[in-house]
């Protein structure tokens, strides 16, 4: 455990949306957050909000699309808590592009940050928390890393990876002391939707807001099950899976009319 038995929690991309929720979520129940994200001025005030009820908090500015820098700042972190005891890899970036107009960077810089860098953060606390034989790593993927989505390939490609590299590192770690937990949110309502460089989503329904699954996110860390939806739209995943067909053509049709409402 972190300081005076509390728990010391490294929460990335923690400035906005589902981050700054979860951060201040558990800073209420007084664990000691270790708060990482690119935005000095937000996570200043995040922060603020944090230490009115866990004092010891801390922030560090950084760019996680550099896996290296991702790594050390994990190590920084470590080294100045004297240890973490839980690690939520939740910063992420959009891809929303038609595979037509894909370029490699693109799908590059998308896998770097989606991908690459919670791999690194985990491969950098992982020997410590294994020689302890404890630790929780939560990976925050996404309903997209389930599901296909129509002009989201660069995006649902890095998602599926960190969901899939979540399972086998479940396993791998099984009877280690060492736990891993896998979040899949939905339509979430962050800045995600409207980042520069990115289509119009497809998905114009309704978006939940980060503070109403922050509560899922910080009980599946002393939960049982390895998987989490929130909200819960597992039914939608297992429709997919027993009718991939069916769901595909849906998601064509979906596709589809979205290119003729745009075009003039």
């Amino acid at each position: 455990m972190g300081i005076g038995g509390q728990r010391t929690i490294l929460v990335t991309g923690a400035s906005s949306g589902i981050g700054a929720a979860v951060a201040r979520l558990l800073a209420r129940r007084g664990d000691v957050i270790a708060l990482v994200a690119r935005r000095a001025d937000r996570l200043d005030a995040v922060l603020a909000d944090c230490r009115m009820t866990s004092p010891e908090s801390e922030r560090w500015v950084a760019d996680l699309s550099d896996p290296p820098v991702a790594a050390a700042l994990a190590s920084t972190v470590w080294e100045h808590f004297g240890g973490i005891d839980v690690v939520i890899n939740n910063a992420g970036v959009p891809m929303r592009r038609h595979a037509s107009r894909l370029t490699m960077d693109e799908v590059q810089r998308t896998m770097t940050t989606n991908y690459f860098s919670p791999v690194a953060i985990t491969l950098a606390v992982l020997p410590r928390m294994l020689s302890r034989r404890s630790g929780t790593i939560v990976n925050i993927s996404s309903l997209g890393g389930r599901l296909g989505i129509a002009a989201e390939a660069a995006y649902c490609g890095s998602k599926f990876a960190l969901a899939g590299w979540s399972e086998a590192l479940a396993v791998d770690l099984d009877g280690s002391g060492v736990r891993v937990k896998l979040i899949l949110p939905g339509a979430i309502d962050t800045e995600i939707w409207d980042q520069p460089g990115n289509d119009p989503a497809l998905y114009d329904g309704p978006r939940i807001p980060p503070s109403d699954i922050s509560q899922g996110i910080a009980d599946a860390i002393d939960s049982d099950a390895f998987e989490h939806y929130l909200p819960d739209m597992k039914a939608v995943v297992e429709m997919k899976t027993s009718g991939i067909d069916d769901f595909m053509a849906a998601m064509r049709t979906m596709s589809h009319g979205a290119t003729t409402r745009d075009t003039p």
